[in-house]
């Protein structure tokens, strides 16, 4: 396929996702059910942008990459999901249209869940950056991957009784015989799939030159910070919100398309390890924070229990004290990160410290002259090194 052909092909795909997503909301909002919260509408419609103008881009510039076409894929397939149930929203409420229609529309709704999250598990994974697999020992993990994402989801669809997401509707569909065996199967296969693809992707950096190094390192990234953000944001509903811990994922999901694009088209004008290196210090420093200022109110509360205003007076102290605590902190965790995930960062830093301290002792100037030499050498590494020193009396 030609870079005009598919441009147009991925635009139109984007399109079309944007059209259903809106008719969807508005079939939704036009309807006497409940509509949830707003928050979970503008995170549907994020995604479909998102993912879809993403997939577009790389599709459009790479048409050979299946990267791109995934990601078109999860946003058409969140936008279909965002027209079920708006779809079935106003069946309910209207009863206009086919009965099938209706029930399969919350069927669908029900099970949008699968199209969009096992397609990023799985085969975004696998075929991550070029949209080629490792080798070709992957072809069977590739495939239970397709195998168990379609079984899964009509092993689903065919489970008889009231669906998750509209308890009036019962699956017009569900058929024992036929969910009974498929559900184990599929849940056997994705099992497969989901362990061997980021055995693939890990495999594939370790045989990876630099600059494809550099790429899977974003997506990694992005990975770690959804998955850390969808534990903590799942644990904190009850102490942040409901809203904030949504929003929350929302943001971290929404980067594994941009930390995808990212690493495809442009990832040669930003340096990862510095992005890596931050994340990885701001965030260890903000737990670090968070937990000395709880630890200190509730110590501080205990200590001054009895006084009037004894909470805001704690409060007044912890904060103080986390705003003192936060350079050393910093500091601390900056090194500790050096030392453990860039040692040869820390370590060349290790060597120049030492040779400063030698400098202001040394006076044999072919000892100083050897030892500066051995220093550009093992912090720089450079291919070739000399030392040129001027005559004496010269300046």
């Amino acid at each position: 396929m030609s870079s005009r052909a598919a441009r147009r092909l991925g635009w139109g795909l984007t399109a079309l996702s944007l059209a259903l997503c809106l008719l969807g909301e508005g079939l939704s909002f036009a309807s006497a059910q409940d509509h949830g919260d707003l928050v979970v509408t503008i995170e549907f419609v994020a995604i479909v942008v998102v993912f879809s103008a993403m997939g577009t881009l790389i599709a459009s510039r790479q048409p050979r990459n299946a990267i791109g076409w995934i990601l078109c894929g999860v946003g058409l397939a969140a936008a279909l999901a965002e027209f079920s149930h708006g779809y079935a929203d106003q069946w309910l409420d209207t009863d206009a249209g086919p009965d099938v229609l209706g029930k399969t529309a919350g069927l669908y709704g029900s099970l949008s869940w699968i199209p969009l999250v096992l397609p990023c598990a799985t085969f975004l994974l696998l075929l991550f950056p070029d949209g080629r697999l490792v080798s070709r020992r992957w072809r069977p993990v590739a495939w239970c991957a397709a195998l168990g994402i379609v079984i899964a989801f009509v092993g689903s669809a065919l489970i008889p009784g009231p669906l998750e997401d509209y308890p009036t509707i019962v699956n017009p569909y569900g058929l024992n015989t036929l969910a009974d065996p498929l559900q184990p199967l599929g849940l056997t296969l994705l099992l497969i799939a989901l362990v061997g693809s980021p055995v693939s992707l890990i495999l594939r950096f370790r045989r990876a030159p630099a600059d494809e190094r550099q790429q899977i390192k974003w997506l990694a990234l992005a990975g770690a910070v959804a998955a850390v953000t969808l534990v903590a944001g799942t644990a904190g509903y009850d102490v942040v919100g409901k809203t904030v811990a949504n929003v929350a994922i929302l943001l971290s999901v929404l980067g594994l398309p941009l930390a995808a694009g990212t690493a495809i088209l442009r990832y040669r004008l930003y340096d990862i390890d510095v992005v890596i290196n931050r994340a990885l210090v701001y965030g260890a420093l903000t737990a670090t924070l968070a937990v000395t200022y709880l630890a200190s109110v509730l110590s501080l509360q205990l200590v001054l229990e009895g006084i009037t205003q004894g909470s805001g007076l704690s409060v007044a102290v912890s904060t103080l004290a986390a705003a003192g605590f936060v350079r050393p902190a910093r500091a601390r965790i900056q090194a500790a990160v050096d030392r453990r995930f860039y040692r040869r960062r820390y370590n060349s830093q290790r060597t120049l410290e030492a040779f400063s301290s030698k400098l202001r002792d040394e006076v044999d100037l072919d000892s100083l002259s050897a030892q500066l030499n051995w220093v550009v050498a093992d912090t720089m590494q450079p291919a070739h090194v000399s030392l040129w020193l001027a005559p004496p009396g010269r300046r």
